[in-house]
């Protein structure tokens, strides 16, 4: 877990410390894997450069304490949520932030154990049949960071607590509300809805029709 902080520091670093400039130039995205694409997965680095990539399932720094992804695993994303997290990264830059991404595509065995380790479907979705959300690459979960480290939003990732809610008052810090809400509006400036029930959860208008389960690799 130690070498995994030192890579989200050196990411901060990267999206803060360096001029955009041909010597700082960001390391080129490697090609997804051929079931990835076609799947219509990209990398999500493709479309937001500057983005902060911190896969907690892929550390024992998760609500189930041990990784369930490779730790070479990658943030995947459906095509059609790249635009939108691309005009969100973009809202958030203005004002000298970027987007940390906690969990991207979600293969269907994972989500099994997800729910296995917490059968609550008011905190863990219930695999089924089909592909949706996180399972379909159409949903992220994420948080801000600046110069200074992550944004204050009240709880940690997968805080199953009512403080949690994405419009959660009572234990939450008016400055955090206040955060949760310029995410909220980043993301909608990208068409991306907040989940209700976790202020980190981000949806694309189509994230809950069925689709056949992916099965993709995500590294």
């Amino acid at each position: 877990m130690r070498l995994r902080t030192w890579g989200v520091l050196i990411a901060l670093c990267t999206a803060f410390c360096a001029a955009p400039s041909a010597a700082f130039a960001l390391p080129p995205v490697p090609p997804v894997s051929d079931a990835a694409q076609a799947a219509g997965l990209v990398d999500v680095r493709t479309v937001v450069p500057d983005a902060v990539i911190d896969l907690r399932y892929a550390t024992p720094n998760n609500f189930v304490g041990v990784p369930m992804y490779p730790a070479d695993a990658r943030c995947l994303v459906h095509e059609s949520m790249a635009p939108g997290l691309a005009a969100a990264a973009a809202v958030l830059r203005q004002k000298g932030e970027v987007l940390v991404f906690w969990d991207c595509y979600r293969p269907h065995d994972v989500q099994v154990r997800m729910f296995e380790a917490v059968p609550d479907p008011n905190w863990v979705a219930r695999p089924g049949p089909y592909a949706r959300s996180h399972e379909a690459g159409r949903s992220v979960d994420v948080t801000i960071a600046n110069a200074s480290g992550l944004v204050d939003m009240g709880t940690d990732f997968d805080d199953f607590t009512p403080h949690g809610l994405a419009y959660a008052t009572e234990g939450v810090s008016t400055a955090a509300q206040a955060n949760r809400a310029r995410l909220r509006d980043a993301m909608k400036a990208g068409g991306l809805t907040v989940y209700k029930g976790e202020w980190w959860h981000f949806d694309t208008s189509d994230a809950y029709q069925k689709r056949p389960i992916l099965n993709v690799a995500v590294n």
